[in-house]
């Protein structure tokens, strides 16, 4: 068992890499093979029309599960499909033991359209403190990786989230409606005000890889499942940016946040948009 931050990052110096090309293998073997190929037997409803799940999602997070677990023994694996199998599962996230955060197709809907916006997530947390970050979209062939104090990078270049262009609407990425509960959708209404453009998301973790790229100002998101936002957040960070919630916290990956939250390019949109949420200015 790791029992230091010292140790974890020890490891990730040495097998960083590994994780990467984990997460490749596991895109390459159970993802990609399957995308505009679904059999209608290969697609399942979860809680819903738009909580889909499919094969790939499924036999992408055991192919993760075991590879992580061998590169780092003594850690723990907390994936979408496992913790929806069996929710007790989720309160690793707090435990002692390093876990990997994964959601193995984050953007499912966009994968099983056929759709190019979806991606895989991997994220090593330690403690509730977000040590590593991997998203790959396989589909774009685009692979974003980050590593606390130690920068955020797309495909070997440094990324730089940067601060908005002053006079022009911040671009926002918001929750879909089918995801927020009636509280939710108030504060949300919020964004509709001069000087924001709001838009409904597609894969959260691509939207957390266009603010880091400076692409998208901030997001409002309404939930807090960690394998959707972990490995987009530190990504964020990383570039430079934030995230608030509207209690003007930051967000927590052990859960507990006042929602809707958002992640931004810097300080000052994230501060400006956490207030709209809160019904503020």
């Amino acid at each position: 068992m790791i029992d230091s931050n010292e140790t974890i990052e020890e490891f990730l110096a040495q097998h960083a890499s590994d994780v990467e090309e984990a997460i490749r293998k596991a895109a390459a073997t159970e993802i990609m093979p399957r995308w505009r190929r679904l059999a209608a037997h290969e697609v399942d409803e979860k809680n819903g029309p738009h909580d889909l799940v499919t094969d790939a999602d499924r036999k992408a997070e055991l192919y993760l599960t075991d590879a992580l677990i061998d590169l780092l023994p003594g850690s723990v694996v907390v994936g979408e499909e496992a913790v929806h199998a069996n929710p007790a599962s989720y309160e690793a996230i707090c435990g002692d033991a390093p876990v990997w955060i994964v959601d193995p197709v984050d953007g499912t809907r966009q994968f099983v359209h056929g759709d190019a916006g979806f991606c895989t997530l991997v994220a090593l947390a330690h403690g509730g403190t977000l040590l590593a970050s991997w998203t790959y979209a396989p589909a774009r062939e685009q692979f974003a990786t980050a590593r606390r104090g130690k920068g955020a990078y797309l495909d070997g270049e440094r990324l730089f989230a940067g601060v908005p262009e002053p006079g022009r609407d911040l671009r926002v990425a918001t929750s879909h409606p089918d995801y927020t509960t009636d509280e939710q959708k108030h504060a949300l209404i919020g964004l509709r005000t001069d000087g924001v453009a709001p838009r409904p998301c597609g894969s959260a973790g691509l939207e957390y890889l266009a603010i880091a790229r400076g692409e998208l100002d901030a997001t409002a998101f309404s939930w807090e499942a960690a394998w959707d936002h972990a490995a987009g957040l530190l990504l964020v960070e990383e570039a430079g940016g934030t995230h608030l919630t509207r209690t003007g916290e930051p967000f927590r990956i052990t859960g507990g946040n006042d929602l809707p939250f958002t992640a931004a390019r810097d300080a000052a949109t994230a501060r400006h948009v956490a207030g709209l949420l809160s019904g503020g200015a």
